[in-house]
Formats: C-alpha cells, structure tokens, sequence
C-alpha cells in the first residue's frame, strides 16, 4: 500500500482512523506492559540466581577454609591434595544439583618466597575468566563480591557467567581468593523464552484488539455509512432511499431519526418543487395573455401617436408618454419570460464564434446618443484588435448593453471607461464609471430581481429592475462571471469574465474587481 493511500484512507475512513488509533494506542499499552514484566522477571531471575550463588560461595569457601585449617602443618603433597579435592568437590559433577559451577583458586600474595603456589582452576577454565576489578573488590572486602561476566575456556569457548569470590587463607602458605564461576545459560535460555512468549503473546494481543476493535467500529459505521450513502443519492435529486432499521439501540434511533427528517425534507421539496412550477407557469401563463392585449395596445398607440401633432400639446405628451409606457412594460414582459426560462432551466445557448471588440463598439455606437443626451463620455480601452470567443452573441450582447446602458445612467454627466482584456482562455469586459456608486453591502444585492438600493427613491433611473439578474444568469449560463463593485460617489465597477469556449473553467481574474483609479478625482 502506498503511503498516499494510507493518507487518503486515513482522511477519509472513520473505520480505519478508529482500528489504527485503537492498535497503536494498544500497541504502547502492550509495549509498556511486556516491557515492565519482562523487566521484572530479568531482575527476580538474576536477583535469585545472585542470591543462590553468594550462599554457595560461602559455603564451598567455609568448607575448603575449614578443611585447610585442620591440614595446617601438613606437607605440601597433602595440602595439594586437599585443594585439589575442595575444587573438584566446589565444582559441578556429573548429575551434580548444581550443574554449571566452576572453581578457581588464584594466589593473591604468599607468606615467603619460597611458598608453593597451590594456584588451580576446575577443568579448562582460564585465569583470564576472572576481572581484575573484581579481584581488587574480594582483596579489600570480607564478604563476597560478585559480577557479571564471560567465562573463558582454554579451547577458546566462552559464555555468559556469574562469577562470585572470596579471599581465602591457606595456612603458613599465603592469600587465595577463591571464585566459583556460574553458567547463565540456562538463566538466558529462560529469559529468552520468557521475552518470546511475552512478544508473542502481545502480537496475539495486538491482533485481538484490532479484530474486536474491528468488528466493534463496524456495527456502529455500517449505519454511517449507509446514511452517508443515502445522502448522497439526496444530492442526486433520490429521496426514495430510507436506512433500514432493524434494533431499538441508540443507531436505530438515529436510523428512525434520519428516515423522518428525510420525509420532512422531501415533502418540503416536493412542496417547493409545486410552488415554483405554478410560480413559474403562472409568470409564463402571464406574460403569454398579456402579449394580445398589449399588442393591440401598441397599434393603437402607434395610431395616436403618429396623429399627436393635430391633438392639444396635453394630449399629444399624454401619446408620446403611452407609447414610452407601453415600451416598457412591453422590456418587462420579455424580461419576465427570460426569467421564467431560466428558472424552468430550459434555457439555451446558441454558440457561435464571432468578434466581442467589435460587439462592445457597436454597443457603444447604439448607445451613444443616449450618452450624449446625459453629457457622459465613452472611453474604450484594448479594443483596436480582435478578441473572438465561442459563446451565445445575443446573450453577451444583451450583458454588455446591460452594463454599459447602467453605467450611462448612473455616471452622473462623468466619463465612462470600458476595458477590454484577455488571455489564452478567458476574455473580460470591465465597465467603469464615476457617477453616484452605490454602498459596499448593495454590491451583493444588486443582481437580485427587482431589488433597489434605496427602495423608497422613485424609478426615475433604471429599467425593469431585472436586467442585471438576467446579466449573471447569462454569464453563468456560458460557466462566466459577474461581479460588482461600488462606493458612495466614487462611481461603480462591473467585470464580467467569460471563457473563450463555453463550458471551460475560468483559470485567473483578468481585470481586478477594485478599479486601479478608486481614489483618483475626476472632474
């Protein structure tokens, strides 16, 4: 398993956060545990077997130093004789109780210099087995002194051993210490095994845990799981799934909880789902029958206006106003049928490739005398080449209309400055103008339907109050973007951002949302 999966695995499964956790916890439990016991079965076996051997040590010395003292005066064959007895008899024999025992009898100083050295070992132990610091401890104590040591064989052999001394007296001869050298295997084979098991059992344990831990996580996340799952098809539009429930434990109870907030939510929705259809045929059934009676309205206006100039000046403004009227209400009704196919999700794009530098200058050409008539100047930026993306050109007309018209009506007789940019994959248009701006918290409302930022404040400015909302359903529609900004008498900004080809991402922000000239005067 790589270490990404473990990772993803780890993030993503509750199940597996739980039975890792669990076991490494376990596994310094179990660590502490073996260790402390392990390390306290080492020291009562080395502890008893310290204890065993300092006693046999006094004893075998007390015995070869009793047996030396009645052969005081004796010549030196018989006290050879008796030292080599009380090694043999200090050493192991075969089916001796006291099996890995070995004697040796070192000369620590003799009484003159023609004294016969007795100096012995038991079988092929070398002098060499004994540590010097361990002989200077027995010449200056008078108990014994024991260490932890290697036994050496003259055949060159060695193992782990326990060596324990005693100075001895040998009589008109000289001073001896006498060691008795102990084998620690079977104490090691014992430990060895001891620390085996205790492994081996904590593995055994390890592995328990985990399987428990296992099947414990499993009964309490099956239910996660499958309301998770359940969830997910919620997303996708199925509310027919329900958790099956099959105890009456804490799980069945949320299994039950869940299954009746997801009744809840799907009456909500079907009832939502209701309400917007009938809203949505309703605007359509609307629009649609006032289509006959506004039609007929507007070839009546027609006629009245074309003959306003024989009526009285009262009456003739009264035409020309039913006929802006009519305008407008007419903007309304198709704004209004745009809406209800955006929100029915039935509307389409009819891609194209085509020229959007040249769509902004006919833009601005069309509305130039409406600039004019408000002493509003148009300045254009990056617009002397061509910049061609695929996407719906009366769509992307109908935003940059949109925009522009608004930044005219708004610029307060100050200029209006449009930008164009691109890159490889996007293109962006940034309107900007100088006139009454609007508060930092309206930039966030702005594209809702009908809302205006002063509601009290008469429609002298404005259209239907649903243009912008159209502008960023259109920009969405293409997979685009829309945003606003503005301050009170320091103008407004508007960047819309489209891709190249419909559908693409958008990578980067092309034009910065605040203007570069946010704090600069304009005249």
């Amino acid at each position: 398993m790589t270490p990404w999966i473990r990772i993803n695995r780890f993030q993503y499964s509750l199940a597996f956060r739980v039975i890792f956790s669990t076991v490494l916890l376990s596994l310094g439990v179990v660590w502490l545990t073996g260790s402390t016991l392990n390390s306290q079965l080492s020291d009562g076996i080395k502890k008893v077997k310290v204890e065993s051997s300092i006693d046999e040590t006094r004893s075998a010395v007390f015995n070869a130093q009793y047996r030396l003292f009645l052969a005081e005066g004796s010549s030196n064959k018989v006290i050879r004789q008796i030292i080599q007895d009380v090694v043999i008899n200090s050493s192991n024999q075969i089916g001796s109780a006291v099996a890995g025992r070995e004697v040796a009898l070192l000369l620590t100083k003799p009484l003159s210099k023609n004294a016969k050295n007795y100096q012995t070992t038991s079988k092929l132990i070398s002098i060499t087995s004994v540590p010097e610091r361990l002989r200077i401890s027995v010449r200056k104590s008078d108990v014994p002194q024991w260490t932890n040591s290697l036994i050496h064989y003259t055949n060159g052999n060695q193992e782990p051993g326990l060596i324990v001394g005693k100075k001895i007296l040998i009589p008109k001869i000289g001073e001896y210490e006498m060691y008795l050298l102990f084998s620690l295997q079977n104490q090691t084979a014992t430990l060895d095994l001891i620390h085996n098991s205790l492994l081996l059992t904590g593995l055994v344990l390890l592995s328990l845990i985990g399987l428990i831990t296992w099947m414990v996580v499993r009964q309490v996340v099956r239910p996660v799981r499958e309301a998770a799952r359940i969830a997910e098809m919620f997303t996708t539009g199925n509310f027919d799934q329900r958790m099956q429930v099959e105890s009456n434990d804490e799980l069945a109870r949320l299994g039950i909880s869940f299954n009746e907030m997801a009744e809840s939510l799907q009456r909500q929705i079907l009832r939502l789902e209701n309400l917007s259809r009938v809203q949505q045929r309703f605007v359509s059934d609307v629009s649609h029958e006032l289509r006959t009676p506004l039609t007929t309205l507007r070839m009546a206006s027609e006629v009245i206006h074309s003959a306003r100039e024989e009526f009285d000046p009262t009456v003739a403004r009264s035409a020309e106003l039913l006929v802006a009227q009519l305008d407008r209400f007419e903007r309304l009704l198709e704004d209004l049928l745009e809406v209800s196919r955006f929100d029915a999700e039935v509307a389409v794009l009819e891609s194209v490739t085509f020229d959007i530098s040249a769509m902004i200058d006919r833009c601005v050409a069309d509305l130039n005398l409406v600039a004019k008539e408000r002493s509003v100047e148009i300045g254009i930026t990056n617009t002397d080449q061509s910049v061609f993306v695929e996407a719906d050109p009366r769509r992307v007309e109908r935003i940059l209309r949109n925009l522009i018209y608004n930044a005219i009506e708004y610029a307060d007789s100050k200029p209006v400055r449009i930008t164009l940019n691109q890159n490889q994959n996007a293109v962006a248009v940034g309107v900007r103008d100088h006139g009454l701006g609007m508060e930092e918290a309206s930039t966030y409302r702005v594209f809702d339907r009908f809302w205006r930022a002063d509601p009290s404040r008469a429609r002298t400015r404005g259209g239907t109050g649903l243009g912008l909302s159209i502008a960023l359903e259109d920009a969405r529609l293409h997979n685009g973007e829309l945003e606003a900004w503005g301050r009170p008498g320091r103008g407004a900004h508007f960047v819309l951002t489209l891709p190249k080809r419909v559908g693409q991402p958008i990578e980067s922000r092309l034009i910065s949302l605040k203007p570069e000239d946010d704090f600069s005067t304009r005249p």
